[in-house]
């Protein structure tokens, strides 16, 4: 069951937990319900328990392949495809270097730039947009996953535009390597798709016509790992303390696609992450006289 007026930061971890109730078989143990959110995080109904069906696809030497299927009131609503490898430390190795951005400590966190945007603009906005931009700034405070802006539309010399966040896990105890996955590839999703939208121009906030943002929702996501060796809970070490580099590819027919790229704060590229997703701006065709 799904709590509404749970702080995000204090039940991360147990919302990412699931209880085994067979072989391959488990059950989520609670159910975090997002600000301004009809379902929890993914979309489902926060009044009923995911079930998670695993089916072992395949067992090899140095790769093993497991599916899930993600079942409520009898139906699927979501399904991964996950592939785990035997660490291979003889291989050589090649990243692309992280990008140059400023410090976190030189950044904003994004709650307070939204209280800053109320304070300096507030007389001069529309209700609609204070009220969201508070919204926002407050669901960000909560969120367990702080983040700061290190660079926005920065477009490169082939015309590529990028943004840069620079993101940090806020009260998460000390875990171990997979669960640690388990909490970048929650992380992942955030400020991702979202990115087509600024890219042409979108808003929330915007009047009804061609730059307002009817919906926005994930269709697919992939993360790739490369690194292993990072704590997203240690806020000394912390690997939180990482760039995600996203760009833009393409957006068109309501759809877009985003890729991005996950690096320690010393430029270990710790995973790769490709997302497509719906984005409809709120368009409507115009009026049709009433013909007699």
């Amino acid at each position: 069951m799904a709590e509404t007026d749970q702080v995000e930061h204090e039940q991360i971890s147990t919302s990412l937990e699931v209880e085994k109730i067979d072989v391959n078989l488990f059950r989520s143990k609670s159910l975090w319900l997002p600000l301004r959110a009809r379902g929890v995080f993914g979309g489902a109904s926060p009044a009923t328990p995911i079930i998670y069906s695993v089916e072992r696809i395949r067992d090899g030497k140095s790769y093993v392949t497991r599916s899930v299927k993600a079942i409520q009131n009898g139906q699927i609503i979501f399904m991964m495809l996950c592939s785990f490898q035997k660490p291979e430390a003889l291989q050589p190795n090649h990243q692309w270097p992280m990008p140059q951005a400023p410090p976190p400590e030189e950044c904003e966190y994004q709650e307070e730039k939204y209280r800053r945007l109320i304070a300096q603009n507030g007389d001069g906005m529309s209700p609609k947009v204070k009220e969201l931009y508070e919204a926002i700034a407050y669901e960000r405070s909560r969120s367990p996953v702080a983040i700061k802006v290190a660079l926005e539309h920065d477009v490169s010399a082939d015309g590529i535009v990028r943004y840069m966040y620079w993101m940090r896990a806020r009260s998460i105890p000390k875990y171990d390597a997979p669960f640690q996955k388990c909490i970048l590839g929650y992380a992942s999703d955030l400020q991702f798709i979202g990115t087509a939208s600024r890219v042409v121009g979108l808003r929330r906030g915007a009047k009804e016509g061609q730059n307002r943002l009817g919906m926005m929702s994930t269709l697919d996501h992939t993360l790739w790992f490369y690194n292993n060796d990072f704590d997203f809970g240690d806020w000394v070490l912390y690997v939180a303390h990482d760039v995600v580099q996203i760009d833009c590819p393409a957006v068109g027919s309501g759809r877009a696609v985003v890729t991005g790229r996950i690096y320690t704060r010393d430029g270990k590229l710790i995973a790769v992450a490709a997302q497509e997703g719906v984005m409809r701006a709120d368009v409507r065709p115009p009026k049709q006289d009433a013909k007699l």
